[in-house]
C-alpha cells in the first residue's frame, strides 16, 4: 500500500505539520511540532524526524511513495528554498538533504502555491480549473491556477499579493511588506487597533494591554459588538476587496477562496470585501466569481503538496490515477 500513500509536511514560521495522506485525500496519521529555528539545519531535522515517526519506522523509503513539502517563501527552480522567517534559509537545498535522508522523491512547493492545489482537490474550488487563493495571515499571498496550470512568473514570485497597491496611502511599514499587507494583514489590523486605542477610541478593546493586542483579540472583540474592532475588519475588508478586484480583472477566475489565519474572522470582512470587489473588479467577471472562506483551513497546504507529491509518482511510473 505505500504506493498509495504520501508524506505532506507543512513548514510555516512557527509550527511545522505533517501527515500521511492516501490518493482520496484521506489523512491517516497527522503530527506537528513547534519550529526549532535554533540553527540553519535544525527545521530539516525535525521534518526527518516527523518523517521516521509517521511512517513508523527507522527508514521511510518502501513506507510512502513521495514526500511534498510546503514552505513559507520562495522556492527557485534550482530547487533551493529562499524562507526570510527561517536563519540562513537563503538558499537552502531542502529537496536534496530531504532526499538523501529518507531516501524517497521529494517535491518542495511554496506555501501560496500548495495552498491553491489543496483547494482545487479537496477544498471550496474542488474540481475548478481558474482558482485564486488568496492567504492572508502574518503576511498576504496568493496562489493562481489558470486553465489547471499554477501560475509561478519568471522568477517564481507571482503571487506576492502582499505587494499590491491600493490606495494613495503611505507608511514605513509599506517598504518591507508591501502596501496591502502593511494595511490588511493581521499585524496591520492590530496596530489599527492600536491606534484607534490611542485616539481614545477603546470601547472593549481598552481591557486588553495595549501590547497583547492581536488580530485574533480584534476579532473576539468585534464579535462582542465593540465599534472600533468592527470597523478596523470592515475596512481591512474594503481593502481586500480592491486586491481580490484586481486578481479577478486579470486572471477572470471561477472562485476565489480566502485562506490562512485571518479567514476564521472571514465573517467580519467578507461582506465589505465583495462589495469592494463588486464595485472595482471587470463587470463581467465580477457577476460570476464566487469569493469564498475556505472550508480546509491548515489542511489546505498539506493536501496541495501531497497532490503535487503524489502527480510527480505518477507521471513517472505512468499511472493514470491521479
Amino acid at each position: 500500500m505505500a504506493r498509495d500513500i504520501v508524506l505532506a509536511v507543512d513548514l510555516g514560521g512557527t509550527k511545522v505539520a505533517a501527515a500521511l495522506v492516501d490518493r482520496t485525500g484521506k489523512m491517516l496519521a497527522q503530527n506537528s511540532v513547534t519550529v526549532d529555528a535554533s540553527s540553519t539545519l535544525a527545521p530539516v531535522k525535525q521534518i526527518v524526524k516527523l518523517a521516521l515517526n509517521l511512517a513508523g519506522g527507522e527508514v521511510v523509503r518502501g513506507r510512502i511513495a513521495a514526500m511534498g513539502v510546503a514552505v513559507p517563501g520562495l522556492v527557485r527552480r534550482d530547487g533551493t528554498v529562499w524562507a526570510p522567517n527561517l536563519p540562513g534559509w537563503k538558499r537552502m537545498a531542502l529537496a536534496r538533504r530531504l532526499r538523501q535522508a529518507l531516501r524517497v522523491p521529494v517535491v518542495v512547493e511554496s506555501d501560496r502555491n500548495a495552498a491553491v492545489l489543496g483547494e482545487a482537490w479537496r477544498g471550496a474550488a474542488g474540481g475548478k480549473k481558474d482558482v485564486i487563493v488568496l492567504m492572508l495571515g502574518t503576511g498576504i499571498g496568493a496562489g493562481i491556477l489558470s486553465g489547471g496550470q499554477l501560475v509561478r512568473g519568471a522568477h517564481e514570485l507571482s503571487g506576492c499579493a502582499g505587494w499590491m497597491v491600493v490606495t494613495d496611502q503611505h507608511g514605513p511599514e509599506m517598504q518591507g511588506v508591501g502596501q496591502l499587507e502593511s494595511l490588511a494583514a493581521g499585524p496591520a489590523i492590530a496596530r489599527a487597533a492600536k491606534k484607534k486605542l490611542a485616539q481614545g477610541i477603546g470601547g472593549l478593546l481598552g481591557e486588553i494591554p495595549a501590547e497583547a493586542i492581536t488580530a485574533y483579540e480584534v476579532a473576539k472583540a468585534a464579535r462582542r459588538g465593540d465599534t472600533a474592532s468592527i470597523e478596523v475588519y470592515l475596512e481591512a475588508g474594503r481593502l481586500l476587496g480592491y486586491a481580490v478586484a484586481n486578481l479577478v480583472s486579470l486572471f477572470d477566475p471561477q472562485i476565489v477562496v480566502i485562506g490562512g489565519g485571518l479567514a476564521n474572522a472571514s465573517d467580519l470582512f467578507m461582506d465589505a470585501l465583495r462589495k469592494a470587489m463588486k464595485e472595482r473588479a471587470q463587470p463581467i467577471a465580477a457577476k460570476q466569481v464566487r469569493v469564498v472562506a475556505s472550508r480546509l483551513g491548515d489542511k489546505a497546504n498539506l493536501l496541495g503538496v501531497a497532490w503535487e507529491a503524489r502527480g510527480r509518482v505518477d507521471q513517472r511510473t505512468g499511472n493514470g490515477k491521479h
